[in-house]
């Protein structure tokens, strides 16, 4: 049987957090939870120790000092769950932003379709975006079209969040090379699996705008992705970007 395990950053998400893990014990197919908080303030890392209790076997928890960003989060989480032998690892938001039954999609495009890598995506046919203003819709859009003009790469949702990676990808590469700690982690991430040669597939989803607590997106995280995007091309351009992930 595969292992699968599901890695949700938190930082003050008291509202969603016990909710979005019985949301994901509940499925069909079995998935570990493993939250990483970095020091809410409110009280999240505590309602999951109380969850643990119950759910001893399948929810764990990192705990950090402060916000250290969203890709050291996820970094954190992956060499915590290679160590530990998982086959899939899948990024979630816990405001339900994401589905939680999308995660079976998630994972049956990796093995149905032998995809290394499956994007939960708004902008393939099939996927929406729900509960956002039309300026949101379109700084958004605008931003995958961005990323896609400037890296050529095929993934037309290139920004996502939501993503299942088979373990082959994350041995794959030396994750401390991984540069960016805000949303631009989540390009880097597809543009160092596509250079490293592995198949990456798109699955249209629902993407919900979060409903209780506060976004994390900050200015700062949206110059990283601008300015960060051109950094990581020009380095493709004079060296070998795959090389420099292994």
């Amino acid at each position: 049987m595969t292992r699968n395990l599901v890695i949700i950053p938190t930082y003050n998400e008291k509202e969603n957090i016990e909710n979005i893990i019985n949301a994901v014990f509940s499925l069909a197919v079995p998935f570990d939870v493993l939250i990483v908080d970095d020091g809410s303030p409110d009280g999240t890392a505590n309602l999951v120790k109380n969850m643990q209790q119950q759910f001893s076997d399948s929810l764990f928890m990192i705990e950090r000092k402060g916000k250290l960003g969203l890709g050291t989060a996820y970094i954190r989480g992956f060499k915590w769950g290679l160590e530990r032998q998982y086959d899939y690892f899948f990024e979630m938001d816990a405001d339900f932003s994401h589905n939680p039954q999308d995660l079976i999609r998630l994972r049956a495009a990796c093995i149905d379709q032998k995809a290394d890598m499956s994007v939960g995506s708004r902008y393939v046919k099939g996927g929406k975006c729900v509960n956002w203003p039309m300026d949101r819709l379109i700084l958004s859009y605008g931003a995958s079209l961005y990323v896609r003009m400037v890296t050529w790469m095929p993934v037309k949702d290139p920004t996502a969040g939501f993503v299942c990676y088979s373990r082959s990808v994350l041995e794959a590469m030396d994750l401390d090379k991984i540069r960016f700690v805000g949303y631009a982690f989540q390009i880097e991430m597809k543009y160092a699996t596509r250079s490293l040669g592995f198949k990456i597939t798109e699955v249209p989803i629902t993407f919900t705008d979060r409903i209780e607590g506060v976004s994390k997106m900050t200015k700062g995280i949206v110059r990283e992705a601008v300015f960060g995007v051109i950094g990581m091309r020009w380095q493709s351009f004079s060296s070998d970007y795959a090389k420099k992930m292994i």
